[in-house]
């Protein structure tokens, strides 16, 4: 399987910085953006200031306005905002070729249907080869070359051998899972449980508090991940684990600086209104606490996210109600 040219779907930090990593592993990039302006600025100054500020782009990366020009590639990334990949693969739909391979780096759950974006990827390209990239990644990080550790699902072993050489290099290293739901699902759970801890930051509630919210918002993500199929191996792995340490710990995280500026008093809508990027933790919240209550998964954390962001409860009536459940065996 060549694999000599990457497409990435999505100009935005991540799939900007993605394509600085796929460059620096020998591939050609193609990279995709919705704003005209983007894509001028990355074919004009080598450039992505508005999404990536301060790092210099190989001249040698291309932007395009048309899907079907990265279309074209070998291998194409996904790193469309969740809620709108189903729309964006849409497009793409006419320009897909049998079997091309293509990798999800977007992280959420699709609020709409409540299904993992592999499952959108199925239904509205049924004739690709998908795999999923998840794992604990800052897109400045990867920009910058720092080392870092990734899961590539997939269901084929060849395949995800095939993927993680095409994309891996000194200081970006995936490892193969067939465990694709587990994937995904670690890097969905993770953003909703980040908003918490920027919370827990926001309202000065102390190391101890930080510590055992992330504990217990892991325990439910282990709860959630095996009732979908999950396996435990992959929920204590880098896409799972690895992922939720990162985005709970440090305020590059959109997902935990959101939380704060809630816990500081600010409104959701004051937040959302200053930001380009998408805050993936925001609508992840709704979907998983439908899905929860539908297969009796409890998941107090996840509710409480999902009350504050929805406006069913203020940070302090979320937190009394935590802080009100009752003494239990811990598991």
């Amino acid at each position: 399987m060549a694999l000599e040219s990457v497409g990435i779907v999505g100009g935005g930090a991540w799939g900007t910085a993605l394509g600085v990593s796929a460059r620096r592993a020998g591939r050609d990039v193609m990279l995709w953006a919705y704003e005209p302006e983007t894509v001028a600025e990355i074919n004009q100054q080598h450039r992505n200031a508005l999404y990536l500020p301060g790092v210099a782009l190989d001249p040698a990366i291309k932007a395009t306005a048309k899907l079907g020009e990265v279309a074209a590639c070998d291998l194409l990334l996904m790193i469309t905002p969740a809620q709108e990949l189903r729309a964006i693969a849409g497009e793409l739909a006419s320009h897909m070729r049998d079997g091309q391979p293509l990798v999800i780096g977007a992280k959420g759950i699709e609020q709409s249907t409540g299904q993992l974006l592999s499952q959108v990827v199925a239904e509205v390209l049924p004739r690709v080869r998908t795999a999923v990239l998840s794992g604990p990644s800052f897109a400045a990080e990867i920009a910058r070359g720092l080392p870092a550790a990734l899961t590539l699902a997939t269901a084929s072993e060849a395949h995800g051998r095939a993927l993680a050489h095409a994309l891996s290099h000194a200081s970006f290293r995936c490892y193969w899972s067939d465990d694709v739901a587990g994937a995904e699902i670690g890097g969905a759970l993770k953003n909703v449980y980040a908003i918490a801890a920027g919370i827990v930051v926001g309202k000065k509630l102390g190391e101890s508090a930080h510590a055992a919210l992330v504990t217990r918002g892991f325990a439910e993500m282990m709860r959630f991940g095996t009732a979908l199929g999950a396996r435990r191996e992959t929920m204590t792995g880098l896409s799972g684990l690895g992922d939720l340490i990162l985005t709970c710990g440090s305020p590059q995280s959109r997902n935990m600086s959101l939380g704060s500026a809630l816990g500081e008093g600010r409104s959701l809508g004051e937040v959302l209104k200053g930001r380009l990027s998408v805050t993936e933790g925001v609508y992840t919240a709704s979907a998983v606490v439908e899905i929860a209550a539908a297969r009796g998964i409890e998941m107090p954390i996840a509710q409480a996210v999902h009350a504050v962001v929805s406006g069913l409860a203020t940070v302090d009536e979320a937190i009394v109600a935590l802080l009100a459940r009752p003494l239990r065996p811990e598991g």
